[in-house]
């Protein structure tokens, strides 16, 4: 499933009525240069994230790691999440030697392609049955570096092209991002198939030339240091945290309790069931190639679907009917898969579940972002759609790490239906935001911009 597909989707529907989001052409590619390279960038970007998450947690699976470890690795993915915290030392400091011949932007750049090429390369000669630390080591490492290499990217991104060229740029990551999260999905699983682990992940770690070699190619673009503009760390976190909460506080008043509740919880029951998905379809009795089939091909196509439906019942129906709908059907897709635990290798219920819950839960990806993008002001636009993002994400991934111990208590039918029940709540937060008329009388919202995909059942 495609968390960044309802993302997209989302924000466009939460900027209704505007112009059409910018369409990438084949003749923007041929006339700037730098469209291309984003493209390769963006797919560069795109690559580690699921070779950290989901597919590693297929080959930990097939290689019979426990499920409580498999989820705890799981929490390498916070390195995403929290990247935020150093993205401030990536702006300001400059790399020795190759920061001089390079520039700041792209020195980092090259560095964190260079460490994620590493760490997939050290991944692919482990063996994690007999050496799970340093699978765990190498996942960190590949996990730190492509988030770096996301802050760096997005950096050059905003320095490299004017504001009404940012959309067809955004356009090229976006594409490029997709591609590439179908080849370290479908692709690496399809070679884990055909051949093995070890060379699905150092081909994977190959592919990480196409990135690198965009960034040698790239045009330099360094920050003009202008007088003043160095803050104190507490200037920087009043301005990017104290601030823009603030404001949340002074326009929602107690509101807002119910409302960080909402986010906290509305796509936990993905978030934390995504985490045992590939453990739990290889228990099953799929191989790689129907899982790649199912959820990576199929599944994604079925996802986009569900991300335009959001969009368009946003438009139709108003942000809290679908705030309201999504959060219902999301969770209770999760029952699908209590039946198929209980079922056993069905295939054609294994494609019905994963048409419900891919669907259902991007058209709620879709609403739950075009109600985060109507709460940012548009004094804090970026730094309040951030820190809501963050918040959203955040718990579902702590939890996450403690699915193993759930599945091992519980059983996979009681843990899908435990974690579908999770919308009981969700539904009488949207039902008491309703009540309340939160959002009724809203200004119109701004455009925020793009944030990481969020992987789960993919």
């Amino acid at each position: 499933m495609s968390g960044g597909t309802a993302m997209r989707t989302g924000m466009k529907a939460a900027r209704e009525p505007r112009t059409g989001k910018p369409r990438l052409r084949l003749r923007d590619v041929l006339d700037d240069a730098r469209i291309a390279l984003m493209l390769a960038l963006g797919f560069a970007c795109g690559l580690p994230i699921l070779l950290v998450f989901s597919t590693l947690s297929a080959w930990l699976a097939t290689a019979g790691i426990q499920r409580t470890s498999i989820g705890l690795l799981s929490y390498v993915s916070f390195a995403y999440s929290l990247k935020f915290l150093w993205a401030p030392v990536i702006d300001r400091a400059d790399l020795p030697f190759l920061s001089r011949r390079l520039g700041r932007r792209r020195s980092w750049m090259v560095l964190s392609q260079v460490a994620v090429a590493i760490g997939l390369l050290g991944m692919s000669q482990g063996d994690p049955a007999a050496s799970l630390s340093f699978m765990v080591i190498c996942a960190l490492v590949t996990a730190f570096a492509s988030a770096t290499q996301d802050i760096v990217v997005d950096s050059w991104r905003i320095d490299a092209a004017p504001t009404e060229r940012q959309g067809v740029m955004l356009a090229a990551y976006q594409l490029g991002y997709a591609i590439a999260r179908a080849f370290a999905g479908a692709g690496a699983l399809y070679i884990a198939q055909g051949a093995s682990w070890s060379l699905a992940y150092g081909a994977m770690a190959g592919l990480m030339l196409i990135g690198l070699t965009a960034a040698f190619l790239a045009p330099r673009q360094d920050p003009v240091t202008v007088e003043g503009e160095r803050r104190s760390f507490g200037t920087t976190l009043r301005v990017a945290v104290v601030d823009p909460f603030s404001d949340l506080v002074r326009r929602k008043g107690a509101r807002l309790v119910l409302i960080l509740a909402l986010i906290m919880l509305y796509r936990l029951p993905d978030i934390i069931s995504g985490v045992m998905a590939q453990p739990f379809y290889i228990e099953q009795g799929f191989t790689l190639t129907e899982i790649a089939n199912v959820t990576k091909v199929y599944g994604v196509i079925v996802g986009v679907v569900g991300a335009l439906a959001g969009g368009w019942a946003v438009i139709r129906f108003g942000l809290q009917a679908s705030l309201l709908f999504g959060g219902i059907v999301a969770a209770a897709s999760n029952l699908m898969f209590s039946w198929l635990a209980v079922s056993g290798h069905d295939t054609m219920l294994f494609v019905l579940s994963i048409s419900i819950d891919n669907f259902a839960g991007n058209f709620a990806g879709t609403a739950l972002i075009a109600y985060m993008s109507s709460l940012a002001s548009p004094a804090f636009v970026a730094t309040q759609y951030a820190l809501l993002s963050s918040l959203y994400a955040l718990p579902g991934k702590f939890v996450g790490g403690f699915s193993g111990f759930m599945v091992d208590a519980m059983g996979y039918p009681v843990f899908f239906a435990a974690s579908a029940g999770i919308g009981i709540p969700v539904a009488l937060l949207c039902l008491a935001l309703i009540a309340l008329k939160e959002g009724a009388a809203e200004p119109e919202p701004v455009p925020v911009p793009e944030d990481e995909a969020v992987v789960a059942k993919a």
